[in-house]
């Protein structure tokens, strides 16, 4: 069965136009540089929580980008970091209040976990991002069917209309996909998710097409890690790397698991997953090489 267009929502219009993906990004961009200012002045954490009234650790979650910020407490700390340029304290004040904008997915807040809200903004901001995926079609790739089958496995005991949510929500995210500038999206495809026929023959040969037809996109790169490759640099499971435009920010990793997901955010946590990342790029079959396995796969199915 197919789905209906998904439901317009309150940010429809922010989504299609390329507007704000939400806080993530002014969050992570406003938390760096309230960190260097602090360490500049040599201001601890405890000094500076003392300030806004709060703990250590909340300096830590503010500076982390895992938090939204009260204007008050940022204007406090510029004041107390020394910044009395008028121009610059408007421009993060400006951050301020768009770390706390209501992201499009909230609408979905009912079928979003507090897990996913980091990856959505990461993903829905993203400039580049890079996964590998050994047992399904990357979210961003599904078609409508094939996410709804692989909704209904994730969440057996969800009703009909938890599970058009999900997929409404799914369907989505792909927009980023299709902006301009829209993301670069490089994804490595265990051939073992494209021949696990998820929602039956019909519904995977679709997808299979589907794939074909994408692989077209400029912004889509697609490589298969066929069987005869033998073992692979990431069989410990599914790997998504993130990155940010500007420059300035570091790259999210995210590790996708059963009922939450892992962020290693140490720089030398991201190295190693880029490395692995890169490896298994050299490990499977070129780029080039993807429409025609797709259409073998396709004729076996």
């Amino acid at each position: 069965m197919g789905m209906k267009e998904a439901a317009r929502t309150p940010f429809d219009s922010a989504v299609g136009d390329g507007g704000s993906a939400g806080p993530v990004v002014p969050r992570l961009v406003l938390g760096a540089r309230l960190r260097r200012l602090r360490e500049e002045r040599h201001i601890s954490r405890e000094a500076a929580g003392h300030v806004i009234r709060a703990s250590r650790s909340k300096i830590s979650r503010l500076e982390g980008g895992r938090h939204g910020f009260k204007l008050r407490d940022v204007a406090d700390l510029l004041t107390l970091y020394g910044v009395t340029d008028e121009a610059e304290r408007a421009t993060l004040l400006a951050l301020a209040e768009e770390s706390n904008t209501p992201a499009w997915w909230q609408y979905y807040n009912d079928v979003v976990p507090t897990w996913m809200q980091t990856y959505l903004g990461a993903e829905q901001s993203a400039s580049l991002i890079r996964c590998f995926e050994v047992q399904r079609v990357p979210a961003l790739l599904q078609t409508p069917d094939y996410a709804r089958a692989a909704v209904r496995l994730a969440h057996p005991d969800a009703g009909a209309e938890e599970i058009d949510r999900r997929v409404e929500l799914r369907m989505t995210r792909q927009r980023i996909l299709h902006r301009r500038p829209g993301a670069q999206f490089w994804a490595v495809i265990d051939e073992a998710a494209l021949r696990r026929p998820v929602g039956g023959i019909g519904t995977m040969r679709a997808q299979l097409r589907h794939l074909i037809e994408i692989c077209g996109s400029p912004q889509v790169t697609v490589q298969i890690m066929p069987f005869h490759a033998g073992g692979y640099a990431a069989e410990g499971g599914p790997v998504t790397i993130l990155r940010l435009p500007g420059g300035q920010l570091p790259d999210v990793v995210c590790l996708e698991q059963l009922t939450t997901a892992l962020y290693p955010d140490r720089p030398a946590e991201i190295e190693c997953y880029w490395d692995v990342m890169n490896r298994l790029v050299v490990e499977a079959e070129s780029p080039d090489e993807t429409p025609t396995t797709l259409h073998r796969i396709l004729q076996e199915t």
